[in-house]
């Protein structure tokens, strides 16, 4: 198990880049997958972005692909959401998460959430 603590959303232009970070505590976070997912008002949540324990492999939901790049450093405890070209439909309570990896995709492949930061793009 692991603490987590989002940081960096805010109001950015559409067009814009936003940079969230995933601090967590304990000396076990390397041993973690880690993902991001998102909640909109009156939406499911859904995931964003998932990386391995290494670092070396990476997944990407289908509407940021290319657009997002998530990263890890293992040596600082932190995780990280790179957003770029932002769309007004990236509104969102943004949640990184830490799990086992055998389900690196669902929300129930993993067991220690933050508490979000909110993100906000206008138009």
């Amino acid at each position: 198990q692991v603490q987590l603590v989002e940081s960096g959303g805010g109001l950015v232009q559409a067009g814009g880049s936003l940079r969230l970070s995933c601090a967590a505590s304990g000396r076990t976070f390397s041993s973690y997958a880690m993902g991001w997912f998102r909640q909109a008002p009156g939406k499911d949540r859904t995931f964003v972005a998932a990386i391995v324990r290494s670092g070396s492999t990476t997944y990407y939901a289908e509407s940021v692909q290319g657009r997002f790049t998530i990263s890890r450093d293992n040596a600082k405890n932190t995780l990280y959401l790179q957003m770029n070209s932002l769309k007004p439909e990236d509104t969102a309570v943004y949640y990184c998460a830490a799990g086992p990896g055998e389900i690196i995709r669902m929300q129930n492949g993993y067991r220690s959430w933050g508490l979000g930061t909110q993100v906000t793009v206008s138009s």
